[in-house]
């Protein structure tokens, strides 16, 4: 089973089960789990793969929605779901999969689409990243912007480290 945190306590409203993205774990979804446990359940779970979670070679939507309805089904109950990013392409398999464990389904940032990218330029770049004597993750973050050029990563990642505004934030 996934690993997930809890919190809040059970109440009359109910549960909320965070999914979170590819590059991401259970805390990222972190304010939004806070502002919700203040007056119900909340389950944040780190995807398999990610944080305390197992690893498997199987990385396939099929097998995360599986994977959700299990942390569902073991609270007894359907749950809200929210799933950012890759969390809620796979929340949106689960509840297809698995209609009575899902109440609701609130998708962030992403669309029931075949997308013509992928991230396997990123993730090669994150695996040879050399982490020795790393202490902060600007230093990490400014390795990695060493590695990858792109505009949306320096959008992203980069310019929180230098002195150039992001247009992105704040608005």
């Amino acid at each position: 089973m996934l690993h997930f945190s809890t919190m809040g306590e059970a109440s009359e409203h109910p549960p909320v089960l965070l999914a979170h993205g590819l590059f991401g774990s259970g805390k990222n979804l972190g304010g939004v789990a806070r502002r919700l446990a203040q007056d119900r359940l909340v389950v944040s779970v780190d995807m398999r793969n990610h944080g305390d979670s197992f690893h498997s070679d199987d990385h396939g939507y099929l097998s995360l929605a599986d994977d959700l309805a299990e942390v569902i089904a073991a609270q007894r109950a359907p749950m809200d779901v929210v799933g950012h990013s890759m969390g809620g392409k796979t929340a949106m398999v689960a509840a297809l999969r698995r209609p009575e464990l899902v109440r609701r389904l609130v998708v962030l940032d992403i669309a029931p689409i075949a997308y013509p990218h992928d991230q396997l330029g990123l993730i090669d770049a994150m695996e040879s990243l050399d982490l020795n004597g790393l202490k902060l993750r600007s230093e990490a973050d400014r390795r990695l912007s060493a590695r990858i050029k792109t505009p949306a990563f320096e959008r992203f990642c980069c310019n929180r480290w230098t002195s150039r505004p992001n247009p992105h934030i704040g608005r």
